[in-house]
């Protein structure tokens, strides 16, 4: 018997590609799509992950301080900590001259140990970028930042965002200063240093700077630094330490 051919009047039309709706071709499958999706999707998970980290951060104790080197006001501001917080180990991010640095410590009788100097920063945000992988080094999870109140709100906004992407809660130390810090702000300086900062948030998860010039403050040669001649910055009241004291500020980090 012959078969029945497929009548003409089938009432279930068949659409290509082409020919459908808009709205089950906006929801297609596609690679491109899939990608940006799973992405998104990464994103947000680990946004949410960090977001856990710092609330539990937040409400935890400082596990270091961060001294933004500007002003040898900080690193008084430093000693004092560490004659408070003996155990709690202090960075100080390209600050003044290493024996200043010294003598402010051994004056105050404060323990140099767990104190160490990098000088590889010429930036605030050269500061967060040397810094965040020491601290990382260290296990932090809350960090004190030392630093001026004419270096905000620059100097948190960096801090925030730099190492708040890695988990890092950030407490500020607000250091009274005399006379003009070396940090000079501008919001031309503060937009491109978020702007950067943003950029590097991300790219900082697959990447991270090592810096040569870390060091202990407890392996300085006071001895050798004197035979060789060197000026401290004149707030530091260190004069009577230093061979031919001069009125000299001695400030790096400027920008």
């Amino acid at each position: 018997m012959p078969k029945a051919r497929r009548s003409s009047n089938n009432l279930t039309p068949r659409f290509s590609r082409a020919n459908k709706p808009f709205w089950r071709r906006a929801i297609a499958p596609h690679p491109v799509r899939a990608a940006i999706a799973g992405l998104g999707l990464l994103f947000c998970g680990w946004l949410l992950v960090n977001l856990i980290a710092l609330r539990s951060a937040a409400a935890g104790s400082v596990d270091a301080y961060l001294v933004l080197g500007g002003s040898i006001q900080r690193e008084i501001h430093a000693a004092e900590l560490a004659k408070q917080h003996p155990e709690i180990p202090i960075l100080i991010s390209t600050g003044s001259e290493d024996p200043c640095i010294w003598l402010i410590f051994q004056r105050d009788n404060a323990p140099m140990d767990r104190i160490w100097l990098e000088d590889c920063a010429q930036s605030t945000f050269g500061n967060f970028y040397f810094g965040m992988p020491i601290l990382q080094q260290w296990d932090v999870r809350k960090v004190g930042l030392i630093t001026s109140g004419s270096h905000l709100p620059r100097a948190m906004w960096l801090a925030q965002v730099l190492l708040g992407a890695h988990g890092i809660w950030v407490e500020p130390e607000i250091v009274s200063e005399q006379g003009v810090p070396g940090n000079q702000e501008s919001w031309a300086k503060t937009g491109l240093d978020l702007g950067r900062s943003l950029v590097w948030a991300i790219a900082s998860q697959f990447y991270q700077p090592e810096c040569a010039g870390v060091r202990s403050l407890s392996s300085v040669d006071i001895n050798r630094w004197r035979q060789e001649g060197f000026q401290c910055e004149h707030q530091g009241n260190l004069e009577a330490s230093v061979p031919n004291p001069k009125s000299f500020l001695n400030v790096k980090n400027v920008f």
